[in-house]
């Protein structure tokens, strides 16, 4: 096929390719979070000890959170939490239109923006007005969506891993998106909060997960990330 523009020929497999980076500087515009001493989630739904993490990473803030939840049932739950305790503005997937409501959350700095999957693909919320980004647990397929399911039966009949073969990497790819929705300009800062533990203490797939991500700085303390929250909400 010739040589690439500005580069030699191409080997014999015919393709090259070209990392050419990324214009941001994770590792000092992000923090990634991990609630590693919650426990592991079970029931579908934010479980208290997770509620009342959302709360005081929300509050060390003071809204600007982008809140991303594996269901409906956790994202009505997280809403009604932060309106029951707190007097910010909490929008909320479905109540009205998302173009609505996403122009509301840039316009509104003490906001706070909540909904499920369509929210961790679409929203770009560049500047202050979105400096948190909850994750409630790891995006794993349900086992009602058919061609996750399909594909994973396929892999355990052969003898394999449906769940390391086909849900993990699933789980990565969406978990990338959503992470991404918070450093969105070079002049973006904020952090990141997953609040399932399992990111942290799943033996094999959590560090897997975990390189997946951009390199934000990384920890596990409570008190780092509500510190970091506190020192933007001063900004």
């Amino acid at each position: 096929t010739g040589p690439a523009r500005g580069g030699t020929a191409e080997p014999a497999g015919g393709w090259r390719s070209l990392d050419v980076g990324s214009p941001f500087d994770y590792s000092r515009q992000g923090i990634l979070y991990v609630a590693a001493h919650l426990p592991r989630p079970a029931a579908s739904g934010l479980p208290a000890a997770a509620g009342e993490e959302l709360l005081g990473l929300v509050g060390a803030l003071g809204g600007r959170t982008l809140g991303l939840f594996s269901s409906r049932r956790a994202a009505l739950q997280a809403a009604e939490l932060l309106r029951a305790r707190t007097d910010l503005p909490v929008l909320l997937q479905g109540e009205e239109a998302l173009p609505l409501l996403v122009r509301r959350f840039r316009q509104e700095r003490a906001s706070c923006l909540f909904g499920v999957m369509s929210l961790w693909q679409g929203v770009d919320v560049p500047g202050d007005s979105c400096q948190l980004v909850v994750i409630d647990r790891l995006p794993f397929p349900r086992p009602d969506e058919p061609l996750a399911a399909a594909r994973a039966a396929a892999v355990d009949s052969a003898g394999g891993s449906g769940f390391a073969s086909v849900s993990v990497p699933i789980a990565a790819v969406r978990l990338a998106q959503g992470v991404g929705r918070l450093i969105r300009s070079t002049g973006d800062k904020g952090v990141v909060a997953v609040l399932d533990s399992r990111l942290e203490t799943a033996r094999g797939y959590g560090a897997f997960l975990r390189r997946s991500l951009p390199p934000f700085w990384y920890t596990t303390r409570p008190d780092i990330a509500r510190g970091a929250l506190e020192r933007l909400a001063r900004t």
